[in-house]
């Protein structure tokens, strides 16, 4: 079920739509929809902005104003959705959270669009994914593959009352190929990817959530999306790395690990950028973005980043195409 209101920033908003239909819903597989009005003739991409929270914490309508400001910016729809969080009353285990994320994706294809509606806002094969610090690292668990066989599972801890997150495997998180068709561009800000490398930097984060969500486990090399390979059909979308300057709470050097880590799956060296189409595939921004790692949702600067990438990347597709 959906409501719509009208604000003066002239932005529809449809809230709390399922997109896993359940009786009672669900509140966790539920998505806002953002809609700039009036809408351009021709159906916009859509954007979509997966909150963080540590897979502990957070919901989409936390950042409500950001969708607002985004949407205004590109003149594109922005999705929240929220997804099932670890918690102690619902201790979740990767991938779940992940999966809520991939079945939130796949919907989008299909979805006949808001009651009353005449199809979807925006156009189903055309989508920007947004991710900030746990989702980054949900983002890449589906967009990009790990290993193949998978490497032996760490040995849990025995005093870890839950079995550990599964070793994933190329079809843990396995996108459809129209959804990978679909995906233009992934833009992560302060993620998470690997998580050992976290763990050396802030030691204090394994029981806080890393063990919770994963398991209490001597390594997470497993989950290190930094070390996935891309998926076939999905070397067409377009990555940037974003990280403020004044996080404190992840360090730059996730961003870091992710960037160069990209930057050889396309081919581009740190000496000699290769190019497609007159655009770097991976880009990175280390110096727009100066507040704490969750205030910079709030700033200035998060929409424009962000905006401004997906605006160039659809004029770029746009003249490719010849329009």
């Amino acid at each position: 079920m959906s409501s719509a209101e009208t604000h003066p920033t002239r932005i529809d908003e449809h809230l709390n739509i399922a997109y896993i239909s359940t009786s009672p819903p669900n509140p966790f597989h539920q998505f806002d929809l953002y809609i700039p009005n009036p809408t351009p003739a021709a159906k916009p991409p859509l954007i979509c902005f997966v909150h963080g929270g540590a897979w502990r914490s957070e919901d989409k309508a936390d950042h409500a104003a950001l969708a607002r400001r985004l949407a205004a910016r590109t003149r594109c729809p922005v999705a929240l959705p929220n997804y099932r969080l670890t918690t102690p009353a619902t201790p979740l285990r990767h991938p779940a959270h992940a999966a809520d994320l991939l079945a939130f994706l796949h919907f989008l294809l299909a979805w006949p669009g808001p009651a009353h509606a005449h199809g979807p806002p925006y156009d189903p094969t055309a989508l920007y994914l947004i991710g900030h610090s746990c989702s980054a690292h949900m983002l890449t668990s589906i967009f990009l593959q790990p290993p193949s066989p998978a490497p032996p599972a760490p040995p849990p801890s025995p005093t870890d009352a839950l079995p550990p997150a599964p070793v994933p495997t190329p079809d843990t998180l396995r996108p459809a190929p129209a959804l990978l068709a679909a995906t233009r561009a992934l833009a992560l800000s302060s993620g998470l990817y690997d998580l050992d490398l976290l763990l050396r930097a802030f030691p204090a984060y394994k029981s806080w959530f890393v063990a919770p969500a994963f398991g209490r486990l001597r390594s997470y090399a497993p989950w290190n999306t930094a070390a996935y390979a891309l998926r076939a059909g999905a070397a067409h979308a377009r990555w940037l790395l974003v990280h403020s300057t004044g996080d404190t709470l992840v360090h730059r050097a996730q961003s870091e690990a992710a960037w160069a880590a990209l930057r050889a799956l396309y081919g581009e060296s740190a000496d000699a950028d290769a190019e497609q189409g007159g655009r770097r595939m991976v880009e990175r921004d280390w110096d727009s973005l100066a507040e704490e790692h969750n205030e910079a949702l709030a700033g200035e600067a998060y929409p424009r980043v962000m905006g401004d990438f997906i605006l160039d990347d659809m004029q770029w597709r746009a003249s490719a195409r010849g329009e």
